[in-house]
């Protein structure tokens, strides 16, 4: 009776408090027993890992599910979607520049041996995106290469629509049977990220951060007015009515999640269960959210663009605001390409520095301070990224809802 009480309440309570439980949790452990906290790493990263291993088969299932029963006529509203997704990563990259602009940053550029392979020009990235669009599913599944499963859950659900209802209806419940092992992961949240915070707080603490408050102040800064004004303003604007019980909910249920496993992709699976819970639309949420998830990335184009012109700054380089502007188009487009884990905008930095004659060599440096910094900075361009994904498709869903209404 007792483990069948504790197993409800585990499984069954409220996330959101299990998670803050979670939180503290770890927090006192990593303070009074370092050692101990950084063996717990290990249940964070055996929950992210869960949620990586399941997110490319859930997207492709998904995506080919709801084009397969879609018909004509039906509301799935997706243009509007991605209007936003790119008018919201232009937004962020530009409001990059004016935080940059008003609060000029300098880094302590040192020679670092980093071995990594950035992009060395915008042609290699669309060369690396033309690649991915066509990367076979198994491929595509293995590596984590969302780009390459969303186009085969479209191709895959567009050739559906012309199978037997039968067919449509076993690819239907194939994606609610992932679905379902989804929500088991998710359930276990609370003790993933309890081994996350108390393994980071462990290895790093704060003092990593050290000399780089000023640069991770501007960055944090610049994503709260993209979470808490701009993004509201957006939403306002589709929609015609208070934003924040959106944009609030979205950070609450998706950003916290988001901020700890630090991936988007990971993230999917508790984006499209926020959706379901909220009421939308499930044949434009099964397709939008792992889009958004790809192509989304204001938090992304924020840390290209801030942490490109603190090397400016710091090489002592004249930027003036027409070529700044250049800059947040360059940093919104290579964005729309970063990889939805961990880390996956810093290696887009040296395209965005090539801007400005910066070398190689300089480039990643201004990479590996980066890195320094992603304790903080990576899961806050996360939360952006993946609440940013829940709030925009809302709106659009929202807004549709209203006209029809109206009508």
């Amino acid at each position: 009776m007792s483990n069948s009480t504790f197993t409800e309440k585990f499984f069954g309570g409220n996330l959101i408090l299990r998670i803050a439980a979670g939180i503290a949790a770890g927090i006192l452990l990593a303070l009074a027993w370092p050692s101990a906290a950084k063996s717990a790493m290990l249940f964070g990263t055996l929950f992210v890992q869960a949620l990586k291993a399941v997110a490319p088969i859930l997207v492709l299932l998904l995506v080919a599910a709801a084009l397969a029963r879609h018909h004509k006529g039906s509301q799935a509203r997706l243009r509007p979607i991605v209007v936003l997704y790119l008018a919201g990563t232009l937004s962020a990259a530009f409001i990059a520049v004016v935080m940059s602009m008003i609060f000029p940053t300098t880094l302590l550029l040192a020679v670092t041996d980093v071995s990594m392979d950035p992009p060395q020009g915008i042609g290699q990235v669309l060369n690396n995106l033309l690649f991915k669009l066509v990367d076979n599913p198994i491929s595509a599944i293995m590596n984590g290469n969302f780009i390459g499963i969303l186009v085969w859950g479209v191709a895959l659900g567009l050739g559906m629509r012309h199978a037997s209802d039968a067919s449509r209806e076993m690819l239907t419940d194939l994606s609610h049977a992932i679905t379902n092992i989804v929500r088991v992961v998710i359930r276990l949240a609370p003790l993933g990220i309890f081994g996350l915070v108390a393994g980071n707080l462990a290895e790093f603490g704060f003092s990593a951060l050290g000399g780089y408050v000023r640069i991770l102040t501007v960055l944090l800064s610049s994503m709260l007015i993209i979470a808490l004004v701009l993004n509201p303003l957006i939403v306002w604007f589709k929609i015609r009515r208070n934003p924040y019980p959106i944009v609030l909910t979205a950070l609450r249920e998706s950003g916290i999640t988001a901020f700890f496993t630090r991936s988007s992709a990971a993230n999917i699976p508790v984006n499209l269960s926020l959706c379901e819970k909220l009421g939308l639309d499930e044949d434009t949420y099964a397709v939008s959210i792992p889009l958004g998830a790809t192509i989304n990335m204001a938090g992304a184009a924020i840390t290209i663009t801030v942490l490109t012109l603190a090397a400016t700054h710091t090489l002592g380089i004249v930027v003036d605001f027409p070529t700044a502007l250049l800059l947040s188009v360059v940093a919104a487009l290579s964005a729309c390409g970063a990889s939805g884990v961990a880390g996956g905008s810093l290696l887009l930095i040296p395209l965005a520095c090539g801007l400005f004659g910066i070398s190689n060599d300089i480039a990643m440096q201004v990479v590996a301070v980066g890195f320094v910094i992603s304790v903080l900075q990576d899961s806050a361009e996360t939360a952006l990224n993946s609440s940013t994904d829940v709030v925009f498709t809302a709106a659009v869903c929202e807004a549709q809802v209203a006209k029809q209404a109206s009508t």
